[in-house]
């Protein structure tokens, strides 16, 4: 079982790295696999002949990854435009962890770490961002693909592409404040469970931002707020109504995309993740995934 070609195995190594791109270009973890899939069937579909002429077949997969990524997000608004209710990404368990395996590219362009890449206030503004401003983005800022790299994949000159990353990075930049240090998290999130358990609305309240707002997506499948709510006082009367409905399940601290949230389950089923956005003191984004299409990679998480 270790004889493995090693041009195979070469093959077979990208897949994770391929996922973890993909996922962070089209925000959903089973639409990322899929993409994965196809990818190596267009590779296996190729001649041995063929095969033996790409130099890298690491940046052949990677190249047919994001393009057809970029075909995808290209339908995707047209198909969120009819989703019931709010569309909110994917949520990750903590047990989903990637890397570029890439050195830093000498481009002295601002850098997205890997962390604060799949945070889920993060994939959110990304949804803000044209197809072609998020892929260029993505594969420049977090990938650390040189910008002559992109145009190849885009189709677009690399100054192309520089511009597009630049307008991509001032988009993400005013209309996403720094989170807290993850610590600071983890007790807020930890505080908002127990005044959430306890139904303490005044407790609650305190732990909100006043500007905060509270996105719920259950798909049209399940039960859940169609627009999101906003103000503290609003927020936390909205999740009174949850915490009376949810009585007697398991409200669990999981890591959520990266960063502190919880889990509700029912037994051994996951029936909502909630994600947060955490700046100076105050919870200022939740984000309550109830869509069970998008709840499958919690099953064993």
């Amino acid at each position: 079982m270790n004889d493995l070609d090693p041009g195979l195995s070469a093959i077979v190594s990208e897949r994770r790295q391929l996922i973890g791109l993909a996922y962070r270009l089209i925000g959903s973890l089973s639409e990322a696999e899929d993409v994965v899939q196809e990818t190596y069937t267009r590779w296996y579909a190729l001649s041995s002949a063929q095969r033996e002429a790409i130099d890298s077949p690491g940046a052949w997969l990677t190249t047919v990854a994001s393009r057809i990524c970029l075909d995808l997000l290209g339908s995707a608004r047209a198909r969120r435009e009819r989703y019931v209710g709010e569309w909110v990404p994917e949520p990750l368990p903590g047990r989903f962890e990637w890397t570029t395996g890439r050195p830093a590219a000498a481009d002295p362009a601002d850098r997205v770490t890997l962390d604060e890449s799949i945070n889920m206030a993060f994939l959110v503004v990304l949804e803000s961002l044209t197809p072609a401003e998020r892929v260029a983005f993505i594969l420049h800022d977090v990938f650390r693909y040189a910008f002559a790299e992109v145009a190849e994949i885009v189709g677009r000159t690399p100054a192309a592409c520089r511009q597009l990353a630049s307008s991509a990075r001032r988009r993400i930049r005013t209309t996403q404040a720094a989170p807290a240090p993850i610590a600071r998290q983890a007790d807020l999130v930890k505080d908002f469970k127990k005044a959430w358990e306890a139904q303490d609305i005044k407790a609650l309240i305190g732990l909100l931002d006043p500007n905060v707002k509270a996105v719920g997506d259950g798909g049209g499948l399940v039960s859940a707020a169609l627009h999101p709510f906003e103000g503290r006082e609003q927020v936390a009367a909205y999740l009174m109504e949850v915490a009376h409905k949810t009585a007697g399940l398991e409200l669990l601290e999981r890591t959520v995309n990266g960063q502190p949230g919880l889990v509700l389950r029912k037994a051994e089923l996951t029936v909502a993740v909630y994600a947060f956005h955490v700046t100076g003191d105050r919870i200022r984004h939740i984000w309550g995934v109830r869509n069970p299409e998008k709840l499958r990679s919690w099953t064993e998480a």
